[in-house]
């Protein structure tokens, strides 16, 4: 596959029912690391580093513009709940898929500039890393 821009970007996440939703309409700034803690292992006998790779992360920050429509894709998805159900998260970008199982870690709701918009964090919930497909 060539090179692409990433526009045409897809991102479906599960709402308050676990049903996906589409909520690429919704997102204008959207982040995402798929990390790995690293162990430092040097020995004083080394003159570079020497490290270990450990465990699997991954975190999204996405911020959402308010959609007042009767039933928009990011309000389930960013209302307040009580349990701890994880959320699917699935990015497809130039053919490829990215899903992880995580959980909504918070919203941060923000009126600037005569609109109001909602920045959430997601991380890795499950125990299984992020994967690309």
């Amino acid at each position: 596959m060539a090179k692409s821009s990433g526009m045409g970007m897809t991102v479906t996440i599960d709402n308050e029912s676990g049903t996906g939703q589409n909520v690429s309409n919704d997102i204008t700034n959207l982040t995402f690391n798929t990390t790995r803690g690293m162990q430092d292992i040097t020995g004083v006998d080394k003159s570079a580093m020497e490290r270990l790779l450990l465990l699997s992360d991954f975190q999204m920050n996405a911020t959402f513009v308010w959609n007042a429509a009767a039933n928009p894709s990011s309000w389930g998805l960013l209302s307040t709940y009580t349990d701890n159900d994880t959320r699917t998260v699935v990015i497809v970008v130039g053919g490829k898929t990215l899903t992880a199982e995580c959980v909504l870690g918070d919203v941060a709701w923000s009126m600037s500039g005569g609109y109001l918009s909602a920045s959430a964090t997601f991380q890795l919930a499950a125990g299984t890393a992020a994967a690309w497909s």
